[in-house]
């Protein structure tokens, strides 16, 4: 709740107590563990602390790896966590090494008009897109909307966000004729 609420400090002073009951009474790689290391991470992710963020959600990536099947979907949001870290801190080599390692895991688990699939490609497009490699970020973009308009209501508010990152793509680029169709679906 502190969480939600953006009470950072409180939540962590709560999740911090939460891991410390587990660590006294779980083996040290308990998927709750996983779970309290992930919860601290995401804290420090919102309160923009990557460096702290990234150290609890490669421990939880950690955890994962050692209690769950290789293609598990938590190794998948492990690995979806830590990219976002990284694109948030402008690494974008990295950020792309984890979101393709997300995609792996997604195209093998999941049935291949998942979201969480679309979801993937629209990270790995947003990095493209960020890196000014306007023609890849359009082929993952497109992909991402794609499998939306395929798995999920016409109205869905994911296939606007697709709708207009292709256009901010079609913008950079300075076809803005394309742009405004986009833009206007």
């Amino acid at each position: 709740v502190h969480d939600s609420m953006g009470d950072y400090p409180k939540a962590l002073e709560y999740y911090e107590k939460a891991l410390s009951i587990k660590q006294h009474s779980l083996p040290a790689n308990h998927p709750h563990l996983a779970t309290s290391y992930n919860n601290i991470g995401s804290v420090y992710d919102s309160m923009g602390d990557y460096p702290k963020a990234l150290e609890y959600y490669q421990k939880t990536l950690s955890n994962v790896q050692q209690s769950l099947p290789a293609n598990h979907p938590h190794l998948a949001t492990s690995y979806n966590n830590i990219g976002s870290v990284y694109d948030s801190m402008g690494d974008y080599p990295k950020a792309l090494e984890y979101y393709q390692k997300t995609l792996s895991i997604d195209q093998h688990s999941l049935p291949a008009n998942h979201p969480n699939i679309a979801t993937s490609y629209n990270n790995i497009g947003l990095v493209y897109d960020s890196m000014g490699d306007y023609p890849k970020a359009l082929e993952y973009y497109e992909k991402a909307l794609s499998i939306e308009q395929h798995s999920l209501p016409a109205n869905h508010p994911s296939i606007a966000r697709s709708y207009n990152n292709i256009g901010l793509v079609y913008d950079s680029m300075g076809d803005y004729p394309k742009a405004l169709e986009y833009y206007e679906k």
